[in-house]
């Protein structure tokens, strides 16, 4: 053990941008990357995680935003669709892996597959369902070389499995923590959106296009507490996780992902930033922990007072 493996709080910590979640126009998804290539970033994620339908963007298209972060200095890194269902799809995916010039972020284990076929390394997204140190041993002998941990998964299993690592000397690979945006929940072959305007999903007209930040879902009382976004239900409150910095260090992560959002995104960036360099800060209102410090319920662990606007 070296001294940053046995005092994770040495770690420099670096600040990413999680990948587009929602389905922008695409004149408005590159006037999104463009005012990103000014923000003080060190990895960005481009790509379609979420359904195969959103054609906006082509491949080309990313490699090509993807070029431009790069000539700033910024680590690229192109994200697969979390859930493949079509030999369309797996094609595409393999290309994706195959694109000679970056590392992809695996949200499926056929994108693990292709990425062991080719001998290429990857990140472990967040829908891999990484559960245990065994799991991601396994990983990394396939070419995991940066994990993102499940969304439900907090302080607590990341002090269990840095305790479980250090026990056996085994390096943990690279970790990072969804520290701003709507977190990522579920997946499913059915379109929510589709289903909620009472459309087939073959036949869906692409009207997630008009939601923009999701579909709210409220409860029988009328309480909003989800947000649908095509195949992906996201939490309703946005996860704020810079308060926690000295927490995040101290177990290990090294990298913060801030998840793209229509309005506010440079002032969020530069939040996070300032919060890694030392700004105490305070959570900002309509926020919350997630499901970092606590495995209470979301809306028992955001009940605590929170000031500013999100």
């Amino acid at each position: 053990m070296n001294d940053v493996q046995d005092h994770p709080e040495l770690l420099p910590m670096r600040l990413s941008l999680g990948p587009l979640q929602y389905f922008w126009p695409r004149q408005q998804t590159l006037d999104f990357y463009q005012q990103a290539l000014d923000w003080p970033l060190d990895v960005v994620y481009l790509g379609e995680t979420v359904c195969s339908k959103r054609r906006e963007l082509r491949l080309a298209d990313w490699l090509q935003l993807g070029a431009q972060f790069a000539e700033r200095g910024v680590e690229v890194v192109l994200s697969s669709l979390a859930l493949l269902e079509a030999e369309a799809e797996l094609a595409q995916c393999r290309r994706l892996v195959a694109n000679g010039r970056w590392r992809i972020e695996a949200n499926d284990m056929s994108a693990v597959q292709f990425c062991r076929e080719l001998g290429v390394e990857f990140v472990g997204g967040p829908t891999l369902n990484v559960y245990n140190l065994g799991t991601l041993k396994m990983l990394v002998d396939d070419g995991l070389r940066r994990l993102v941990p499940a969304t439900e998964l907090g302080r607590n299993w990341l002090a269990e499995l840095q305790a479980t690592a250090q026990f056996e000397g085994y390096r943990l690979p690279e970790l990072e923590a969804i520290a701003w945006g709507r977190l990522p929940l579920a997946y499913s072959a059915r379109c929510f959106t589709a289903r909620a305007l009472n459309l087939a999903k073959d036949d869906c007209g692409f009207r997630c296009i008009e939601y923009p930040e999701g579909l709210k879902l409220a409860s029988q009382e009328g309480q909003e507490f989800l947000l649908i976004n095509g195949v992906q239900v996201q939490s309703f409150e946005i996860c704020d996780l810079a308060p926690a910095i000295t927490e995040l260090r101290a177990a290990g992560v090294s990298l913060l992902r801030a998840y793209p959002q229509r309005q506010n995104m440079p002032q969020r960036i530069a939040r996070l930033r300032a919060a890694m360099d030392g700004a105490l800060t305070t959570a900002l209102a309509g926020t919350g922990s997630g499901y970092w410090q606590t495995r209470q319920p979301g809306l028992a662990a955001s009940a605590s007072p929170v000031t500013g606007a999100p």
